[in-house]
């Protein structure tokens, strides 16, 4: 009896199954009508789970699946969690599918298209200046081409540079003599320091070591008052050389690569003038002439900037090394003066206390 049962329940699987492929019936509900009743035949008293508590009701799925497009579904009813709404497929065995109100799709602001042209349009700008500058600047190293000169300006910029290379070396040489100078002082100090403690471990040669460390406490002093005087000048002139010429070399620089554009430009209205006078040549003729316009307007204002520049910062220079080189010439003088009277202090003192030593025996 037991065997026929099992046998009964094999079958009724496999036609469970086959309707299961055929998608006449919804297989969730055939699947677990078919365990209720198999659980319910081997073992006697077990719980069907094909039908449940009155307490703990679910909405039903529906008889069949539709495919249809053409056909809405409203979504409180779709037991797959909502294929018409374009998310994953999720079953809801308990409650109502989950639905949610914010949309899934990234909003969009109106001026992003703007902006995503504007962009491609400067890069596009870009890109054509770019190689008419870089096609220009090879012209001219061939000779195939002309280009805008100003002798005048090109003096001075060229005077400018030269001007900023020696003075970089005066401020190297600057910076080597305040650190090494530096080392100096810190060397008489303590070379005084030690003359000093010997004196008050030699009775013997007492007055010849207060000398000597008196001496190097002229000299250190004396020597921190010039290396403030040169470590200001090094200060000034890293500043004129780093800074204000740097500056004025960078508007050259702007000046240089603005009238590279201004004969590209230039170069092409010429081209676009003596073309053939057709539809396509009288747009790009307008358009040239339109960039040359702009480019002429920046590159004649840059080129007043670098005058007015180069006007100001020679005055500037002038001034600022004249009071500098002023300077460093009284720090120098007062410094080797002032250790030349204090040495001869010192020798004169020296002289009438130390005594003169005996002749030795060899020099007998």
């Amino acid at each position: 009896g037991h065997f026929e049962t099992q046998t009964g329940a094999e079958l009724q699987t496999w036609h469970t199954f086959t309707r299961m492929t055929s998608l006449t019936s919804n297989p969730m509900e055939d699947i677990e009508n078919m365990e209720g009743e198999y659980m319910e035949g081997s073992s006697g008293h077990r719980r069907n789970r094909s039908n449940p508590e009155p307490e703990q009701t679910r909405p039903q799925p529906p008889r069949s699946l539709d495919f249809q497009s053409d056909k809405e579904t409203d979504p409180s009813q779709s037991w797959t969690g909502g294929f018409t709404q374009g998310c994953t497929p999720q079953f809801q065995p308990f409650g109502a599918p989950a639905t949610s109100s914010i949309s899934l799709t990234t909003p969009s602001s109106p001026g992003d298209g703007l902006g995503k042209t504007t962009k491609l349009e400067n890069m596009k700008n870009w890109t054509i200046s770019t190689y008419k500058c870089s096609r220009q600047s090879l012209y001219e190293k061939m000779g195939k081409t002309s280009k805008t000169v100003d002798p005048e300006l090109e003096d001075q910029i060229d005077t400018l540079r030269n001007t900023q290379k020696k003075y970089s070396e005066i401020l190297r040489l600057a910076r080597a003599l305040s650190s090494h100078f530096y080392n100096m002082v810190q060397t008489q100090n303590s070379l005084g320091e030690c003359f000093s403690d010997l004196a008050h471990k030699s009775p013997e040669l007492q007055q010849e070591f207060l000398y000597n460390a008196e001496a190097q406490r002229n000299l250190t002093k004396n020597g921190q008052k010039l290396l403030a005087s040169l470590n200001f000048f090094v200060s000034s002139v890293n500043t004129i050389v780093n800074k204000t010429m740097e500056d004025s070399l960078l508007t050259v620089k702007q000046y240089e690569t603005a009238r590279v554009e201004y004969d590209a430009y230039r170069t092409d209205l010429e081209f676009y003038t003596a073309a053939k006078e057709t539809e396509a040549n009288q747009m790009k003729l307008s358009e040239t002439q339109l960039s040359f316009n702009n480019k002429k307007a920046e590159f004649e204002k840059l080129r007043s900037d670098v005058q007015i520049k180069l006007k100001f910062l020679d005055e500037n220079r002038v001034k600022v090394m004249a009071k500098q080189l002023l300077l460093f010439h009284t720090a120098v003088s007062a410094y080797f003066s002032g250790n030349q009277v204090a040495l001869e202090e010192s020798m004169k003192q020296f002289a009438g206390k130390v005594k003169t030593p005996a002749t030795s025996w060899i020099e007998q």
